[in-house]
């Protein structure tokens, strides 16, 4: 469904100008003369497809979204009625409310919640359109809303952590290459224009450090650009699907930041999981969405290699035992959970324990990388001054009479 502006006249003659979202132009004409219009310019409207379709929603706007809808049909307010109370409640942020009204447009034209929904993959994800078409097909609309905003806020939550313990050593390490810059390039060469006075032979590691500055003045931009040039090298190379695999596979074997990875995605896959599986999704369909969303290529991969298995015949646990990439302690669980019929409750208390083993292992990193990082800084810095003050020490035996 697209987006169009028309100019039309109304039964008095006035102009009345607006939007409408219609399949086609026809259809635009037809629903300006049964609202008692006469169409005299019809325009799609390219720049407000592309505003609603290529900006991104924030995941707390969408946690509302879904909490508040829960909400409503559970009070017994009709689905269209909801959709529009919404949407003009979000009326201060446009992008949204255009995605709100689009549903809702599509909703009243006849089309599910879930294939309404699915025309917005940035706002709303295979995960949450899933588990709303579950709902749908299962009536239990409420309840799934209501899950989905706990699924959100939970991963929300986690992802908060990381960043939050992670802020820290980015700035301490972002602001010790700033200050060793600085250093080379506006204060060491003063101390060498002063040391060349001195006329005789620095010593080895003052040479140096004077050498290593006046490359850097010399040839900075070359420095910089040869820096952004391995950040795109990088980037490039991430984005195919074998420099993907080598890279996450590399950032899961790092110490310490490795396991903090490996848990958190841990937590992720089941808590997704678990949340797929309760609302009645296809198990396979489940994996296949928790592999999009499992934020490793190397996992992605197991759980789709898996699922494959899983889809000829076999149980859940063994294949990803298979896979070495799950913990046999979250491998027991789900075949625990697959006797007894409760996987989704098994699967939700593997996600509860990774999320305090994710917490306890930010705890630590934190203590930890605090001093290393002081200690950096400690060397970096009294190198430096050690190195431009070895020829004031000496300077009896440097110095020519």
């Amino acid at each position: 469904m697209a987006t169009f502006r028309y100019t039309a006249k109304d039964l008095q003659g006035r102009d009345v100008a607006a939007t409408i979202a219609a399949e086609s132009e026809g259809e635009v004409i037809s629903k300006l003369r049964k609202g008692g219009l006469i169409p005299v310019k019809i325009v799609r409207d390219e720049k407000a497809a592309r505003r609603i379709f290529h900006k991104k929603v924030k995941s707390e706007a969408v946690v509302i979204f879904a909490r508040q809808l829960a909400t409503m049909i559970d009070a017994g307010l009709p689905l269209v009625q909801g959709l529009e109370a919404l949407e003009q409640q979000q009326a201060q942020y446009k992008v949204f409310a255009d995605i709100i009204k689009k549903v809702k447009e599509d909703v009243e034209g006849g089309k599910s919640l879930s294939d309404s929904m699915e025309q917005h993959p940035r706002t709303f994800g295979p995960l949450v359109v899933n588990l709303v078409r579950a709902g749908e097909n299962s009536g239990t609309l409420a309840e799934i809303m209501d899950r989905i905003a706990k699924y959100l806020e939970s991963a929300r939550a986690l992802q908060k952590k990381v960043k939050s313990a992670m802020m820290y050593p980015l700035v301490v390490s972002i602001m010790a290459v700033i200050i060793t810059i600085v250093l080379l390039v506006k204060v060491i060469p003063v101390f060498g224009t002063i040391f060349s006075s001195f006329g005789a032979d620095l010593p080895l590691p003052t040479q140096m450090l004077l050498k290593v500055s006046d490359f850097l003045r010399s040839y900075i931009l070359l420095v910089a650009a040869a820096f952004v040039g391995l950040i795109f090298a990088f980037r490039a190379f991430y984005k195919t699907d074998k420099g993907r695999l080598r890279i996450d596979m590399l950032t899961l074997r790092i110490p310490v930041f490795g396991d903090l990875i490996h848990k958190v995605v841990l937590s992720r896959f089941s808590r997704t999981l678990s949340t797929l599986v309760r609302s009645g999704v296809p198990i396979l369909r489940s994996l296949d969405i928790v592999a999009k969303t499992a934020g490793n290529y190397a996992v992605e991969l197991a759980i789709g290699t898996a699922a494959l298995k899983i889809k000829e015949g076999e149980s859940i646990a063994g294949p990803l035992e298979e896979t070495r990439m799950f913990p046999p302690m979250v491998v027991r669980m789900i075949s625990v959970g697959e006797k007894t019929g409760k996987v989704d409750t098994m699967l939700e208390k593997i996600a509860d324990f990774f999320d305090d083993q994710v917490q306890t292992t930010l705890a630590g990193f934190t203590a930890l990388i605090e001093p290393l990082l002081i200690a950096f800084l400690g060397i970096v810095v009294g190198t430096i001054v050690i190195c431009m003050f070895l020829p004031i020490l000496k300077l009896s035996s440097i110095v020519k009479i």
